[in-house]
């Protein structure tokens, strides 16, 4: 027996206790499926508080519907054949706009982060532009553009082009020095690094932005499509609005919603192999 500071007993590898490795304990689609179990619990939840106050009475059920009344209304849209014109038109325009807005951000975000160009001239102009509100935007993309479709990519581009231009410059300008350095030893050109650890060190920074920029071109396609259109989601809500058609206005947002998660869904997953480590690490 040994005792005092600084000594140490010997331990048996045997009778330790390894740590498990992260990721080996719970199976993924337990965690999904709890994950799903929560979503309905929450949806299951909303429609309930929504039903009480639809039949407490307080507003009128014009303006307040139940929700078998709104869904009523949506699937009279569906007969009419209107509501799948307005979703593929609504999609059609919120792609177009992220895709540019998106790419934009992107490109943006490596020039202010890697040349001096863009630090001392883009990045202080994008900070300046950043806070405008895009929807103040739109009354200038109709004089410059008028009210066809080209206006509404460029509102819906714009607004997707600040969320992701601010997460992937804040991914990007974060890389470790450790590694920029070791890259430099190892004798990585500029390119190199780039490709190989400066972007996939930004990754989880970059799908941040992809998806807030996503949810963010479904909410600006509600206002773009009030002028100029006969077709698209945001198109139908305004008329539905007009006629004081409160269902079909809650039937067009709950659409919208789910159109939206479905696409932020979409990017998550088609992007969860290039944030897998960040995970791993978390």
């Amino acid at each position: 027996m040994t005792t005092g500071v600084g000594t140490a007993t010997a331990v048996d590898p045997a009778t330790t206790k390894r740590r498990p490795r992260r990721g080996t304990g719970t199976p993924i689609w337990v965690g999904r499926s709890k994950t799903l179990g929560w979503t309905v619990v929450g949806l299951g939840l909303a429609a309930l508080g929504w039903t009480l106050v639809a039949a407490s009475g307080r507003f009128p059920a014009e303006l307040f519907p139940a929700l078998p009344q709104v869904a009523r209304a949506g699937y009279g849209l569906w007969l009419d054949g209107l509501l799948a014109d307005d979703i593929v038109a609504s999609v059609r325009r919120a792609a177009t706009g992220f895709g540019i807005g998106a790419l934009a951000g992107i490109v943006a975000a490596v020039l202010t982060v890697t040349t001096a160009t863009g630090r001392r001239l883009l990045q202080p102009v994008l900070r300046l532009l950043a806070p405008v509100p895009t929807i103040g935007l739109v009354p200038l993309a109709i004089l410059w553009f008028g009210l066809g479709e080209d206006s509404k990519a460029l509102v819906i581009a714009l607004g997707v082009f600040v969320p992701v231009w601010i997460n992937s410059h804040t991914g990007l300008s974060s890389t470790p020095q450790d590694y920029l350095q070791a890259a430099r030893c190892l004798g990585a050109g500029r390119r190199q690094t780039l490709l190989e650890i400066v972007l996939p060190e930004a990754a989880p920074d970059i799908v941040s932005g992809l998806r807030v920029g996503a949810a963010m071109s479904f909410v600006l396609i509600v206002v773009a499509e009030m002028t100029g259109t006969t077709a698209g989601i945001g198109y139908r809500i305004y008329q539905s609005q007009m006629f004081s058609q409160a269902d079909r206005v809650i039937a067009c947002l709950i659409v919208l919603g789910i159109i939206g998660a479905v696409c932020d869904l979409v990017i998550a997953s088609s992007t969860a192999p290039l944030t897998k480590w960040s995970e791993r690490e978390h």
